[in-house]
């Protein structure tokens, strides 16, 4: 599933609960969800990739540029 030789992958979590912040990406039924949630960029953590297991969803081109400016945002890179 992700193409690495590490065994653990960076992860954005997801929260049912958006607080409208420029480090939230809202994402919902059109990604594959079964309601609408956000992808909280400022609480990366790093997972086993063992640990995921179910696919869920995934992100449209234009939901994947605006999670990289999210990124940008979180990560404070120009």
């Amino acid at each position: 599933m992700i193409d690495s030789r590490f065994s653990t992958v960076i992860c954005a979590p997801l929260y049912s609960v958006h607080d409208d912040l420029s480090t939230q990406v809202r994402v919902g039924q059109d990604e594959g969800l079964k309601h609408d949630s956000s992808i909280h960029c400022d609480e990366l953590v790093s997972l086993p990739k063992s640990s995921l297991t179910n696919f869920v969803g995934s992100l449209s081109r234009e939901k994947m540029i605006e999670l990289r400016d999210t990124l940008r945002i979180a990560l404070d890179i120009d």
